[in-house]
């Protein structure tokens, strides 16, 4: 046990107390902080583990086995129950939830055979950027959050939110209206923004999501499954480091 493990786990135990932050009123109930504030804070600090585990692992060379199967476990679990929990507080689309979830579950099945094959499938640069999008796009929505009690801000929180025509939705044009007007911009005014701040950017998961599982099958079929050579007439199964970039 080093500190980068001790930093991955911490992530991990620090899934349950996000759940219950977001899903109950025990924030402002016992706390008298909004579950908004509590729940993003817990989850930047959850996200922040993440990147400084790799950091000082590396540095201080103590990247370990443990490590590599942590800190992918712990990624998922964090950004699994976080999309969740925005599921049952109308603020994320099952749909969109569903093909995250799933892609994660399908890119660590195919990872974790490629290594029982010898072969190693190290994260591509699509990979990278859809986990810091996924980290914006869950702090922006679980900022939208309305207060324990407290009815939606917009009418539409838990169906279809307007892809192109966002500008119909009628909280949205006040909101707007209210920014770049006279009036006072209010907390209501902001949440409604990055609410669709939020939406906007979830499109943008989706489809770099799609998009590198796509490019870990189509090497994950080049890696292992059509590869020939004396590896497979030996019966030896060399380790081999497969690291694609997207075009």
């Amino acid at each position: 046990m080093n500190l980068p493990n001790a930093l991955t786990l911490s992530r991990i135990f620090i899934v349950p107390l996000l759940v219950v932050v977001l899903l109950t009123p025990v924030s402002e109930n016992w706390l008298g902080v909004p579950s908004y504030l509590l729940g993003v804070s817990i989850f930047v600090i959850a996200a922040l583990t993440d990147y400084f585990d790799g950091k000082i692992a590396r540095s201080r060379q103590q990247v370990s086995k443990l490590g590599k199967l942590l800190d992918p476990i712990a990624d998922k679990l964090l950004i699994s129950a976080a999309l969740i929990s925005l599921v049952e507080n109308h603020l994320a689309p099952a749909w969109a939830v569903v093909i995250i979830v799933g892609r994660e579950f399908a890119v660590t099945g195919l990872r974790s055979i490629a290594a029982t094959e010898g072969v190693i499938i190290s994260a591509s640069r699509m990979g990278k950027f859809k986990m810091v999008a996924q980290v914006v796009t869950v702090g922006l929505l679980i900022l939208s959050i309305s207060p324990a009690g407290g009815s939606p801000h917009v009418s539409n929180f838990g169906r279809p939110f307007p892809a192109i025509q966002f500008w119909t939705v009628p909280e949205l044009r006040l909101a707007w209206s209210h920014l770049t007007g006279p009036d006072r911009t209010s907390w209501t005014d902001w949440q409604v923004l990055l609410y669709t701040a939020g939406r906007a950017l979830l499109w943008v998961v989706v489809i770099s999501s799609i998009f590198s599982m796509y490019g870990y099958f189509r090497f994950f079929f080049r890696g292992v499954i059509w590869r020939e050579g004396p590896a497979e007439k030996t019966g030896a199964a060399p380790s081999t480091a497969v690291q694609y970039h997207e075009r």
